[in-house]
């Protein structure tokens, strides 16, 4: 037996590996004939996009049969489902004497869908809870946990039914959304909260509707703009050119839609209903951070200036170091299922990344009765050697490993064209159409060389193989003209080579719109480029960061910067929004300004990125990676931005709007936070 399958043509890593070790078995699953008919017809339609764009009529065809499809396709998930768990419990018995496996594509989108139900309700809860505990200590009070948490769960639902009627499902990427939804709408109601306390204790005898109404007063329209501009961040993934990052967009939208109606009507509608209220002094030491920050600021402007743009700059170097090499494989964490079971099949069974070489076959036979030339088989042997050597190369399987099984078959003398194209007639029908077929078509003289790759291959660089793969292919004599590569890799690898240039048209169109809302809302030029500076300071940081550690950019990494320059704007607009206003106050002194700036803002935009950094934090529990990475960065983004707020823009202010300068009094001024 060993003799027999050793070094097999066609069965070497497809159903026994290199090392005569492991056995695989493929299951082949029943497809519905009626799903089937339906997308042939579904795909049938679609092809005149290739050419043109599709008529009313095919557009309502297209769409009809969609809706069909739809519930074909739900039912046979479930089945699937239930088959795979099924096929789990047949292997557990053997697992005491035999590593068990089970891989596909059905496996790696259930361990998928698994990973998005896990996410939108653990890490949901998860939040909630930590962000519910953060609210307690900041606070100090039940009703400041309850109504925030209230108006975000109401948030959550609304946003959950429109995203329903909407037909906007989560993937992926989308499935924290709950959790970036908690947040932002507790990022404007914090905002709120922190205003309303401040002029409870100011007017400590008025009464809650009219603290409710300064409250409005001094926040509704930051507020209102803050939201505006966290959505100008996620309104730049529409122009990203990938479907579920667009996608992604779209639902943040809606969602964001959604929180403001909750926080800037419905939170203070719920607050007015209370009684009014004594409020607690903020804690000391966080008054303490931001007494000295605001005296930095305004003792050495300059210094404060030079070594904040000079630590960002430094962090932004990296940006020459980001890379968008990444496998599948390492989406998922070392110690997952999934991840154990992909780097398995890979090593052992020939690669797990499907790529796929279709030859025109150029150099027809003279005789029309046979299917095929010699030389035709020769050139096809030629390219399957030329793929064979590349090290990333496992399972290459064509037509070529059925001449050379039946040279084996026959003595080790390859047969003539002549005795092939006699097996060929000579073959089942069926044997024909499965087999043979899936690497020959004999009407379209066309053939197929299926490749896998090894994904987990030290060094795999996909653009560099696909370009060394072109060259190979031209020195063994096939025409540019005359072969196309296809099937997932390459499909990956274009997905891959897209994501610099969407990051730039991203942040490009974000830096844009924001300038433009800001210089809108301030209606200055130097205070918009200003308040902008930070904010693109810190999106190049972050980005910089990804390049030091290596971090490859994938469709989640590349949602950071521009997710985390709308989210961190806010607190650069509610600063800025409370300077100006100081200027009024205080007649264009630096002194006064500052000090009501860090006084109305300063405190809500520390609480702020505490929640915000904390909640996006959680997320590296996920066994997700790109999850991992994307809530670990977002978190640090996010403290940049609190120090570029804290430190760099009120220098900015002081030192380029502020019309007079005084020295800041170390204690005992009324400006104190």
């Amino acid at each position: 037996m060993k003799e027999l399958v050793s070094g097999h043509p066609i069965f070497t890593d497809l159903l026994i590996n290199r090392d005569n070790t492991a056995t695989s078995i493929q299951i082949v699953f029943k497809p519905d004939p009626e799903l089937v008919e339906i997308e042939q017809q579904i795909t049938a339609i679609q092809a005149h996009l290739l050419n043109r764009e599709l008529s009313e009529d095919e557009q309502a065809q297209l769409e009809a049969l969609k809706a069909q499809a739809e519930p074909l396709r739900a039912a046979l998930t479930h089945a699937r489902k239930q088959e795979i768990n099924l096929l789990n419990e047949i292997t557990q018995p053997f697992n005491q004497r035999a590593n068990t496996y089970l891989g596909g594509s059905y496996v790696v989108g259930q361990h998928l869908i698994d990973i998005i139900k896990s996410d939108l309700v653990i890490f949901g809860l998860a939040i909630a809870l930590v962000v519910a505990l953060l609210l307690a200590i900041l606070f100090r009070r039940v009703k400041w946990v309850v109504f925030p948490l209230l108006s975000c769960g109401l948030s959550v639902t609304l946003t959950i039914g429109a995203l329903g009627w909407a037909d906007l499902r989560a993937t992926v990427i989308s499935a924290n959304f709950v959790a970036l939804q908690i947040i932002l709408t507790l990022a404007v109601m914090i905002h709120m909260l922190g205003s309303y306390r401040y002029i409870a204790r100011e007017h400590a005898d008025s009464g809650q509707h009219k603290r409710v109404e300064l409250m409005l007063k001094d926040k509704l329209s930051p507020c209102f703009f803050a939201s505006l501009t966290t959505s100008v961040g996620f309104a730049a993934l529409l122009f990203s050119g990938l479907e579920p990052v667009i996608s992604f967009g779209l639902m943040m939208l809606i969602a964001m839609l959604i929180s403001q109606l909750v926080s800037l009507i419905l939170f203070p509608a719920l607050l007015a209903l209370l009684p009014a209220g004594s409020e607690a002094q903020d804690y000391g030491f966080i008054r303490t951070l931001l007494r000295r920050s605001r005296q930095l600021t305004l003792n050495r402007p300059g210094l404060t200036i030079a070594g904040t743009a000079l630590i960002f700059i430094t962090l932004s170097a990296g940006i020459t170091r980001l890379n968008v090499e990444n496998s599948f494989i390492d989406y998922f964490a070392d110690d997952t299922q999934v991840h154990r079971e992909l780097a398995y099949i890979d090593k052992e069974f020939g690669g797990t990344t499907a790529l796929d070489i279709i030859l025109t076959v150029t150099d027809k036979p003279d005789d029309p009765s046979l299917i095929i030339s010699a030389d035709s088989v020769n050139q096809l042997q030629l390219v399957q050697q030329a793929v064979t050597a590349f090290e990333a190369t496992g399972s290459v399987t064509s037509l070529a490993n059925f001449t050379a099984l039946a040279t084996q078959l026959n003595n080790g003398r390859p047969l003539t064209e002549y005795e092939l194209t006699s097996i060929y007639y000579l073959l089942n029908e069926k044997v024909v159409n499965q087999l043979v077929g899936a690497y020959f078509s004999e009407q379209d003289q066309r053939l197929r060389i299926a490749i896998r790759v090894q994904d987990t291959t030290e060094g795999l660089d996909r653009e560099q193989f696909l370009n060394n793969l072109r060259q190979d292919l031209q020195s063994v004599g096939i025409a540019a003209e005359h072969y196309q590569l296809t099937s997932l890799f390459v499909l990956y690898q274009d997905i891959l080579s897209r994501l610099f240039d969407s990051q730039i048209t991203t942040l490009g169109l974000v830096y844009i719109a924001l300038g433009l809302v800001f210089l809108a809302i301030f209606r200055s030029l130097k205070v918009a480029l200003i308040a902008l500076l930070p904010n693109v300071l810190t999106t190049l940081a972050i980005l910089g960061v990804i390049g030091w550690a290596g971090i490859p950019l994938d469709i989640m990494t590349i949602t950071i910067a521009a997710i985390a320059m709308g989210i961190a704007v806010d607190d650069t607009l509610h600063f800025v929004h409370g300077y100006m206003a100081g200027l009024k106050k205080g007649e264009g002194q630096a002194e006064v300004a500052a000090g009501e700036a860090f006084k109305h803002s300063g405190l809500a935009i520390l609480m702020t990125t505490t929640v915000i950094a904390v909640g996006f934090s959680l997320f590296g529990f996920s066994d997700f990676l790109p999850s991992v990475y994307f809530g670990l960065l977002t978190a640090l983004a996010m403290i940049m931005a609190l120090v570029a707020d804290l430190t760099l823009l009120p220098a900015l202010l002081n030192k380029l709007v502020a019309t007079q300068s005084a020295p800041a009094q170390p204690q005992g001024d009324k400006a104190n936070v």
